[in-house]
């Protein structure tokens, strides 16, 4: 049985609206994101019938915006498996921590993937792009 994230969250590393709105709603059915603060978005999906509350928070992290589902009813049940697919879907780098927060985690271990579906562990926020 595979582990599922309470939440998830990835790092894009640029934001493109159209295509992350339009991404949003076809895995979430989430509407477009709507200014919710200085550089923040924010939109709410359904996934299975479960509300699932999005968050994006522009230059949240070395230049990158935080994009968070605040549920455990996502498509995908880690961050790898969400940066796995926004990549390639977005057309644009994503990254993520490489497990929980649990004492005894690296919590520099991030997983990078590029819009090419090509991943690897990295060092952030020592590593470069």
């Amino acid at each position: 049985m595979s582990e599922r994230f309470p939440d998830i969250e990835v790092y894009l590393a640029r934001v493109e609206f159209e295509a992350l709105n339009a991404w949003l709603f076809d895995t979430i059915a989430a509407p477009a994101l709507r200014p919710a603060g200085k550089n923040k978005w924010k939109s709410q999906g359904l996934k299975d019938g479960v509300e699932v509350p999005v968050l994006l928070v522009e230059n949240a992290a070395d230049g990158f915006a935080s994009l968070w589902f605040d549920s455990a009813h996502t498509p995908w049940p880690t961050d790898q498996a969400c940066a796995t697919a926004a990549a390639p879907a977005l057309g644009v780098e994503v990254r993520c921590s490489l497990g929980g927060w649990s004492p005894g985690d690296d919590p520099d271990a991030f997983w990078q993937v590029r819009p090419t579906g090509e991943a690897q562990r990295i060092a952030w926020p020592d590593s470069g792009r």
